[in-house]
């Protein structure tokens, strides 16, 4: 059930995006009288699922999830329409067209890309508003496990205070990908700050080691369940373990720092039961363990049990509005510099570079539309950067041509832009089977 939960979601953003960036395209097509002779969700190579033609324009779906596309009269384009392009130009035909006409049905569909995600981020702001735990709020620092983030100097207790001077104000998701991004990180440690360099390679670090968070909130111990096997029968569930041996334990990776250095002795644990203190006494196993379960808690129960001060904005329909462009910019400007980093060989971020699988992965196993919203905006924001790459077959490439075209008043020749397409059109199966073969060796590699 949860892989049909994922693909479902997948495919549902994944058509919606692709929809939406051909409307880009098609929409002034028309309005500029061009034809459009087809309008395909899905790649139709050979036969399609389902086609209709309305008017002069044929619309389908295809069998091949790789993308969309609309087929402009007179463009040269992936189908390579030799034929009609040897005929001559028609008025209905793109090419036919004033070069500031077929500069904008070409910027159509990446501009519905990033209007997409900013009309995302505004309706999630007046959705959802904004919930999050003030940074100010993190008295005791972080929870810093991740190893490569520990080589770099990180420790648990830190307190995360800018990245490349970027100052941090909420800890939310974003924060794992600001320091990823950042060149030099500002902590706070024992009262004093100190500044640690990322090393130029750790993105390259960070795939060769399991997957975990680079910093998260630091929780209590909360028993869930005591096993059979355990011999801390007088453990309750719910019990929260703020002791050890006198030694307080308020965070669960204090008590496994007390429990590893008193195996197979009996010490005594203060637990806060019923919003009272009782002592009992606590036997640790050879392995350092109590040989209980710990429950995971949500944010809301750790305010209840005062950990933690969520703060919650919320926003009318009209504040909404600066809220999401603000966020639909910083994540514009995030994944551009990713795109940087990927670009940089001695980051070695290119080897984390994924296709369809990747993309499948970062969706849920259990259906959350807050979720889902948040990935198709960030998708959209990705889909629009990589068309506007000056690629021959992306619409970048065409932008480039046509602004060619717009200053020095000449027309690249109709050879030259087939030839630029079939340049254009291998350099992306390249990166096509790169992205994707990236998603099979880590498959099998199991990274």
């Amino acid at each position: 059930m949860e892989i049909v939960i994922k693909l479902s979601q997948f495919l549902l953003s994944l058509s919606l995006l692709i929809i939406l960036h051909e409307l880009g395209h098609f929409i002034p097509a028309k309005l500029f009288k061009t034809r459009v002779e087809k309008f395909y969700l899905f790649f139709d190579i050979k036969y399609s699922l389902f086609k209709k033609k309305i008017g002069e324009t044929e619309y389908g779906i295809g069998w091949l999830p790789l993308g969309g596309y609309v087929k402009i009269s007179g463009m040269i384009d992936e189908s390579m329409d030799k034929e009609q392009m040897a005929l001559p130009p028609q008025p209905w035909e793109f090419r036919s067209k004033p070069t500031w006409q077929r500069l904008i049905i070409m910027l159509g569909g990446v501009t519905v890309n990033f209007i997409l995600a900013f009309v995302i981020y505004i309706g999630m702001a007046f959705a959802y508003g904004d919930t999050y735990v003030a940074n100010a709020d993190l008295k005791d620092g972080l929870l810093i496990e991740n190893k490569a983030m520990l080589k770099a100097g990180f420790k648990t207790g830190d307190k995360i205070i800018s990245c490349d001077g970027d100052q941090i104000v909420k800890f939310d998701n974003d924060i794992n990908m600001k320091i990823i991004m950042a060149k030099e990180v500002l902590i706070e440690r024992n009262g004093a700050q100190l500044t640690i360099k990322m090393p130029i390679d750790f993105v390259d670090q960070l795939s060769k080691q399991e997957k975990s968070p680079l910093v998260t909130i630091r929780m209590p111990f909360v028993v869930s369940a005591v096993t059979d096997e355990s011999p801390n029968k007088t453990l309750l569930s719910k019990d929260v373990i703020v002791s050890l041996n006198g030694q307080k334990t308020k965070y669960f990776d204090e008590l496994k720092a007390v429990l590893q250095s008193h195996k197979n002795k009996t010490i005594t644990a203060v637990v806060l039961r019923n919003q009272k203190e009782v002592q009992i006494p606590v036997i640790v196993n050879p392995a350092g363990k109590l040989g209980v379960q710990m429950a995971g808690l949500d944010i809301e129960s750790l305010e209840k049990l005062g950990y933690y001060k969520i703060s919650k904005q919320e926003f009318s329909f009209f504040e909404s509005i600066p809220f999401g462009i603000e966020k639909g910019k910083n994540q514009l400007l995030g994944y551009g510099k990713q795109l940087k980093m990927i670009f940089n060989p001695e980051t070695k971020a290119y080897k984390q570079v994924g296709g369809f699988a990747a993309i499948f992965n970062i969706f849920p196993s259990s259906w959350s539309w807050e979720v889902f919203w948040n990935i198709t905006a960030l998708l959209s924001i990705m889909l629009g950067v990589m068309n506007l790459l000056p690629i021959p077959a992306l619409d970048g490439g065409h932008v480039m041509f046509l602004l060619y075209e717009m200053i020095s008043g000449k027309k690249p020749s109709d050879k030259f832009l087939e030839n630029a397409q079939m340049v254009g059109f291998v350099l992306l199966i390249s990166l096509l089977l790169f992205a994707n073969g990236n998603d099979i060796y880590k498959a099998i590699v199991g990274k």
